[in-house]
């Protein structure tokens, strides 16, 4: 029963916010709006009121393709689903299921806890540390050397040979590629972009470095065949700079925070377990305990 009434809760909605938007008054008037205030009342079901500020709250929990849904679709489409929850919550005239109570008390728990963990993470995520953060990643770093070459891969080194001696002659390097390279960079001309140190084996990054930009190896042999490389050009890969790092390192501070700060505070708290392997963990499943 629990789960068919979640659906048509969350169905009502969907439907309430597809529909399209209700024709609004467009007459014209002097007045100016009131400045919006949470608790500003926008409906009232038997005493009970329904504010603005629930209204904001409900919206910030909906999924983000929501959001992009025109104002007065989401605010039609949540006050009412709002006042349909408060009419249904007050013609419940039974005590709560244990169920229920569980759920809230869990809810509840988990809602004030990450409000806790935020207010920390925001209070400690300072500038200077995320300062502090990038220089001791990146501060010390070197901008390390990129390559941007082309090879041809053939089977032999007698073929490599004639591949160099055609190209020595005029012959140009990305159609001689394209003819005669067995590798899947062949149809491309043999290039193979840009790569760093470790991208390569060994053998075919040492022949790279070694080369002048426009300079052509003689054969170079790998584990894949052999190859004639061409240098197209070099180039200092680039540090990122500060702001470019920044949500990287905010994410990574945020958690190490978070997780520090639950520690501590959990290790400070005064707290008692239960009767420990006296309980069988399988109880957890045990659903019928929470129907009364």
């Amino acid at each position: 029963m629990f789960y068919h009434r979640r659906f048509i809760t969350s169905a009502a909605l969907v439907a309430l916010l597809a529909l399209p938007a209700q024709a609004q008054d467009t007459t014209t008037t002097t007045e100016t709006a009131p400045d919006p205030d949470a608790f500003t009342v926008l409906a009232t079901v038997g005493n009970e009121d329904i504010t603005l500020g629930h209204v904001i709250a409900a919206l910030a929990l909906l999924p983000p393709e929501y959001h992009q849904l025109s104002d007065e679709q989401l605010y039609d489409g949540l006050l009412a689903q709002l006042i349909q929850q408060s009419v249904l919550a007050q013609s419940f005239e039974e005590e709560l299921p244990t169920r229920l109570v569980m759920q809230l008390e869990n809810e509840k728990r988990a809602l004030v806890a990450r409000e806790v963990v935020d207010d920390a993470v925001s209070s400690r995520l300072t500038e200077e540390r995320i300062a502090a953060r990038y220089d001791e990643t990146f501060g010390n770093i070197q901008p390390e050397p990129e390559y941007n070459a082309s090879h041809i891969l053939v089977e032999t080194e007698e073929e490599a040979l004639k591949v160099i001696e055609a190209i020595n002659n005029g012959a140009d390097f990305a159609e001689t590629a394209r003819e005669f390279s067995t590798g899947p960079s062949g149809p491309n001309g043999g290039s193979l972009g840009w790569f760093g140190a470790g991208m390569m084996v060994p053998q075919f990054e040492a022949a790279t470095i070694a080369l002048a930009v426009e300079e052509v190896s003689g054969p170079v042999e790998t584990q894949f065949g052999w190859h004639v490389i061409r240098l197209n050009d070099t180039r200092s890969k680039n540090i990122p700079t500060l702001e470019d790092a920044r949500p990287d390192i905010e994410a990574k501070l945020s958690e190490e925070i978070a997780y520090d700060y639950v520690d501590r505070i959990t290790d400070e708290a005064s707290v008692t377990t239960g009767p420990g392997d006296t309980i069988d963990r399988s109880w957890i499943r045990r659903q019928d305990l929470l129907e009364n």
